[in-house]
């Protein structure tokens, strides 16, 4: 079975001093970094997801912007394929099924920026697309929510999105666990 790796919105916005700060991006970034290493190591395929949000009213992911880079913490290579997009399903009006498909691929390995948001919708549509998805866990962060006036913490909102997500859309690991 072949594999890639993706890389969800590891964007400068989600860092500090960013327009949209979330909780230990930094983290995040070099357990993704450490992935990135492996699978170039090994010559795995590896795409890059970058969020370019061109909704009216948006704050951030603004195109033309520093915030809108991916961070230097899992810099593309030429080689490597960046798809961009416009809304949370990495797959809604790219072409990244169409890459995909080029190569094979039908394994997934997923980590990224927001647990609730991206790498939800993305696991979830690659899931009913039909590929084996793995989500890095503690390669992936998100941010502190507020619903019916109550703060969820981000940890409490990354932890109950993984949980739903390994209940039946992917295999939940650690970057420990999957370099392994």
């Amino acid at each position: 079975m072949s594999k890639a790796l993706i890389i969800i919105d590891i964007q400068n916005d989600y860092f500090e001093g960013g327009n949209c700060e979330l909780v230990n991006p930094m983290e995040a970034s070099l357990k993704a970094k450490k992935v990135l290493e492996y699978f170039r190591k090994n010559n795995m395929p590896v795409f890059h997801v970058q969020h370019i949000n061109i909704r009216k009213g948006a704050t951030f992911f603004l195109p033309n912007t520093k915030g809108v880079e991916i961070h230097e913490n899992v810099k593309p290579l030429k080689s490597e394929i960046i798809i961009e997009k416009n809304f949370p399903n990495s797959f809604l009006e790219t072409s990244l099924e169409n890459e995909l498909e080029k190569l094979n691929i039908k394994e997934l390995v997923i980590c990224g920026m927001m647990s609730h948001m991206c790498i939800d919708s993305t696991t979830r549509a690659a899931f009913d697309k039909g590929y084996d998805c793995t989500v890095l866990h503690d390669a992936c962060t998100t941010k502190d929510l507020v619903f019916q006036d109550k703060k969820v913490n981000a940890s409490e909102v990354h932890n109950s999105f993984m949980a739903a997500l390994g209940s039946v859309f992917a295999k939940m690991v650690s970057v420990e666990e999957a370099l392994k």
